[in-house]
């Protein structure tokens, strides 16, 4: 089993964790509603997907 030779140091371990991090999605906005969404996903909020109707959504109430 190999074994690390050496104590690798706070400075060489944070220089290779510095590019793991948590990023947050890209978002476009929905030429319909104005809502945010994924970039090539449909809208969850109309249901459209480049400017026409692709699936049926229903009205819900926020309690």
């Amino acid at each position: 089993m190999a074994v690390p030779k050496r104590k690798v140091s706070k400075s060489k371990r944070g220089k290779r964790r510095a590019h793991k991090k948590a990023i947050p999605p890209n978002l476009s906005l929905c030429q319909k509603c104005n809502e945010p969404r994924l970039p090539h996903h449909v809208c969850p909020r109309c249901g459209t997907y480049k400017g026409r109707k692709v699936i049926e959504v229903e009205e819900y109430s926020r309690n």
